[in-house]
Formats: structure tokens, C-alpha cells, sequence
């Protein structure tokens, strides 16, 4: 979804805050590092920091939290203001970026970061998420009922579909439906023959609605999403709309500002290689994206979550 000031020049964001005023994160050497938060400095909750040996968690236990090592870094276009993100194979990537007059699908290296191929989209179209189906390439957009299809290879566009979601904001797809989302706390699923809705769920943790549901991605059988204005991805079952854990990536946006990228907007942007089992992230406006692996935090008091990960829910006026 947007980003900082009604998507700057209508962009959605006012930037997360940050897990830590000082920015901790970003005085650590990170690449290829685990990287532990000390979030008890900052919001004064129990949380269990635990260790590593060769990679190796000292303490394996049940968990439903996850902080993340960086495996590898990649170049990412710091003007692509990210929407949607998927691995198309053959370390491909496919993004659809937002802004008025600026909103583009592109085609990506994801080794160097190039731009293969580039489809800018009509000025009056902002566009957001974005997903592989087939031999076909899915894209919805901001404040309209309005989806885009396009040919996977080439970028050239094949048609125009009208869907019944209150707005366009995410789209995943597990191979048979699509899954999408609009901002609420809804996750939709969808027929991509009719793009009717054929089963939707709201979406929870501890009894509260998680609202701004952004970009998706479908990962071994749970839907992940970006929660917009916060640093976290929400593992949700698709079935009831439960939340099954959740990533906190707050070291990431950290890091970046702590090395002078002050430019960046909001977390967004989730690709999974199924093949490799390989998570990617990045952002809007972000100069990097990042291949990540999960570890459990063994202790994190759920009001320490809610406070990082839920927010109330915005609303934007329809055009």
C-alpha cells in the first residue's frame, strides 16, 4: 500500500516506529550475522536473548515470534517505491511499484538488482500488489476496483479485471486462487477466472483485528503479510484468518537509517523461492532487499507485539 504522507504525493506513511530510539541495530555487524534486538532496553518486557553456536539456536523451543539473519544483501532500485514482490525462478524477480505518475512492473535481476524489463503504467493508476499465476502476472491498484494482467516474459498487458475487494492493496496466489487484501483486516480469497470473492476471513491475534493488511505472499501453506506502518509480517492461516506468528524485522529499517538512508519509506515487499526455500524483504524506497532466515525468540510478552505490530485502521478516500 502507500507510503508516508497519503502516499507521499499521496503516498501512505508516517515511517513505523522504530524498535529502538538509539537504533541499536545498526551498531552491529549484520551481514551474515544474527540479529538479536534488545527490545527489554526499549519497552521494558521480558524478552530471553539467546545465543548462537555455528548458526545453531543453544535453546531450540516452540515459538510463534521470529527475528532474522541476514544470509545475503542485494542491490534494490532505491527510487522503486515497492508494492508487490515475487520470485518468478531463475533468480527472477517481479515488482510493481507504486506512485502516481511513477507506478511501473518491472522484471528483475536479483543478483545485480537490474531492470530488465520495465512497463510503466497510466498516470492516473498507482499500483500495488502483484502476483504470478501461470504464464500470468496479477496486479491490483489503489483506490480502485480495478486489476491489471499481464504476460509473464514480456510485461505486455492482457487485459483488465474489476474485483469485489473494498480496494486493492495485496495479492498472493497458491497456485489454484488468488489471495488479496485492501487495507482492513480482511484476506480475501479469490476465483482468478471471475476474480469473485469465493471466501474471505478477518484476520486476528489475541482477540484483536489486525488492520492494514499490505503486501502478500503465500508460504507453505500460510499467506504472509506486510502490516502497513509497522515493521512486522503477520503468518496468517488463510482458513480462519488466525495469526500464526510474527516476523519482526525492525533491525532491517534500523540498519538502514543508521547508515544514512534517511529517504526510506515503510517494510514491504515479500518473495518466497520455493525451490530453494529462500525468504527475500525489502522496502519502499529501499536500497537494498535482503535474503532472510527465521529464528524464534524464545520469550516475547504479547502486549510487547501488539504494540509493535497492530495499529488502527486508516481510510482513504475512494476516487
Amino acid at each position: 500500500m502507500v507510503g508516508s504522507s497519503l502516499k507521499r504525493r499521496t503516498r501512505r506513511s508516517t515511517s513505523p516506529p522504530s524498535l529502538s530510539m538509539a537504533s541499536p541495530a545498526s551498531s552491529f555487524s549484520w551481514r551474515r550475522s544474527f540479529l538479536v534486538i534488545p527490545l527489554f532496553l526499549v519497552l521494558c518486557v521480558p524478552v530471553t536473548i539467546f545465543s548462537l553456536r555455528r548458526n545453531q539456536l543453544l535453546y531450540e523451543v516452540p515459538s510463534t515470534h521470529y527475528l532474522i539473519e541476514v544470509v545475503n544483501e542485494y542491490p534494490h532500485d532505491p527510487k522503486a517505491f515497492t508494492q508487490g514482490l515475487l520470485y518468478g525462478g531463475n533468480d527472477t524477480l517481479y515488482e510493481s511499484t507504486g506512485l502516481y505518475n511513477e507506478s511501473s512492473v518491472r522484471k528483475v535481476v536479483l543478483q545485480t538488482g537490474r531492470v530488465e524489463v520495465l512497463k510503466k503504467m497510466g498516470a492516473s493508476y498507482f499500483g500495488e500488489g502483484l502476483t504470478l499465476l501461470g504464464e500470468r502476472l496479477f496486479q491490483v491498484v489503489w483506490l480502485k476496483k480495478t486489476g491489471f494482467i499481464y504476460d509473464r516474459y514480456n510485461i505486455n498487458k492482457l487485459g483488465k479485471f474489476t474485483h469485489q475487494m473494498q480496494d486493492g492493496w495485496g495479492l498472493a496466489t497458491d497456485g489454484k486462487i488468488l489471495f488479496g487484501s485492501d487495507g482492513t483486516s480482511t484476506l480475501y480469497q479469490l476465483d482468478p477466472q471471475t476474480f469473485k470473492v469465493i471466501g474471505k476471513a478477518a484476520v486476528r491475534y489475541n482477540g484483536h483485528e489486525v488492520y492494514n493488511l499490505n503486501e502478500l505472499e503465500y508460504v507453505n501453506g500460510e499467506v504472509w503479510a506486510n502490516v502497513w506502518q509497522t515493521d512486522c509480517i503477520a503468518r496468517i492461516s488463510y482458513k480462519d484468518g488466525t495469526v500464526l506468528g510474527w516476523i519482526l524485522l525492525h533491525s532491517l529499517r534500523g540498519a538502514l537509517m543508521g547508515a544514512g538512508d534517511a529517504a526510506i519509506d515503510v517494510l514491504n515487499g515479500i518473495a518466497w523461492d520455493g525451490e530453494k526455500n529462500r525468504i527475500f524483504v525489502t522496502g519502499k524506497l529501499w536500497p537494498k532487499l535482503y535474503e532472510i532466515k527465521l529464528h524464534p525468540v524464545r520469550v516475547l510478552a504479547d502486549d510487547a507485539v501488539e504494540q509493535l505490530c497492530l495499529r488502527q485502521p486508516f481510510h482513504f478516500a475512494h476516487v
